[in-house]
């Protein structure tokens, strides 16, 4: 069959995947292709399978969720195709700022709960929503905040609430009822909205400890405060109550998406913010000087089963195969609404098609 897309510079690395800029080969357009090596996700193959099905179900409901364009598979990799983002991730973004102030964060996270919420709407729940998912359209200052990697997420069967029971997430972002597995839905999402609010007010997260353990145990127990007051200090109180009504220990206690756009902080037309006594108009108070610092200095834990050899290893089979010259095993059919279609002579892998 006719190859479509020519796979260029190589954008970013993940666990499970790297991502590769992808020219199609008719329109000359430029996409992001996420290309997961199979070695990787072996006896997992229902995460992409997965995937694609949430985006199938959500593509074009909002414009900032991610839309997935065309997928298919070789021998060796899966190969997703979505919009290309060019404009970096949410908190490079800021930190790249000349200034930033509340009203700023505020903004930011209506645009993004608005996206939670048709996600939500549509019996979905995404699961890994952290700052380095939320990725800008393009470099320009007015450009659209997008909702990425679905990978994680999840249809909820319809009627049943709580009945998701599988430990997966980044752990900074996580509920505390996904680790105690008692069952969990979409609350999970609203929690790791309050984790990313927190993070974007002040630039480190709200159990942020020496350790992941440590950070683990104050997640479980819901230890988190409002200080410094040299960072606090310049926050509204009505954010705080936000973050409060996100956090909530108990799931049935947190803010739904509806709610969370309801709320004051979001919701009011005047901003909210603290005044900057040292400014002779009494401004808001500029939060980039410590956002900025803190960001800088934050610390990443990532848990894999895999040795960061054996990642390093398949990543590069993924980045070496050129697709102009592998043949494809499956190919996306729009004929055969999103089902991967036999592309003839290759091995058929059925499991691997979307539900």
């Amino acid at each position: 069959m006719t190859h479509l897309y020519c796979t260029g510079k190589l954008l970013g690395c993940g666990t499970y995947a790297i991502v590769k800029e992808a020219t199609h080969l008719r329109t000359g357009k430029i996409y992001a292709c996420k290309i997961i090596n199979k070695k990787l996700i072996k006896g997992k193959e229902d995460l992409v399978r997965n995937e694609i099905a949430v985006l199938k179900q959500i593509s074009g409901r909002n414009p900032n969720i991610a839309i997935l364009h065309d997928y298919f598979e070789t021998a060796n990799n899966l190969y997703l195709c979505f919009d290309l983002y060019s404009g970096g991730e949410l908190f490079d973004r800021i930190c790249s700022r000349s200034s930033y102030y509340e009203a700023d964060a505020a903004a930011l996270i209506r645009t993004i709960m608005s996206g939670v919420l048709v996600i939500h709407n549509a019996g979905i729940v995404h699961q890994d929503l952290k700052p380095e998912n939320l990725l800008f359209r393009t470099k320009a200052s007015d450009a659209d905040i997008m909702i990425t990697d679905f990978g994680l997420s999840r249809i909820m069967d319809e009627g049943k609430a709580c009945m998701l029971t599988d430990v997966c997430g980044t752990p900074g972002y996580m509920a505390p009822e996904i680790f105690l597995s008692k069952g969990h839905g979409k609350p999970v999402d609203i929690y790791a909205m309050g984790v990313v609010t927190y993070f974007l007010l002040v630039g480190y997260t709200p159990f942020n400890r020496a350790t992941p353990k440590e950070e683990d145990m104050a997640r479980i127990a819901g230890t988190y405060r409002f200080e410094p007051k040299k960072y606090w200090g310049n926050i509204s109180e009505v954010a705080c109550s936000f973050v409060r009504a996100c956090l909530a220990m108990d799931p049935q206690q947190r803010l739904t998406a509806a709610q969370a756009l309801d709320h004051p902080w979001l919701a009011s037309k005047t901003p909210h913010f603290v005044r900057n006594s040292a400014s002779i108009h009494e401004g808001p108070t500029d939060l980039l000087p410590h956002v900025r610092r803190a960001v800088t200095e934050r610390m990443t834990w990532k848990p894999t089963r895999f040795s960061f050899a054996e990642i390093k290893q398949y990543q590069e089979e993924s980045s070496l195969e050129i697709l102009e010259n592998t043949s494809i095993t499956h190919q996306h059919d729009p004929k055969t609404d999103g089902e991967l279609a036999d592309s003839g002579p290759a091995p058929s892998h059925d499991s691997l098609q979307p539900a």
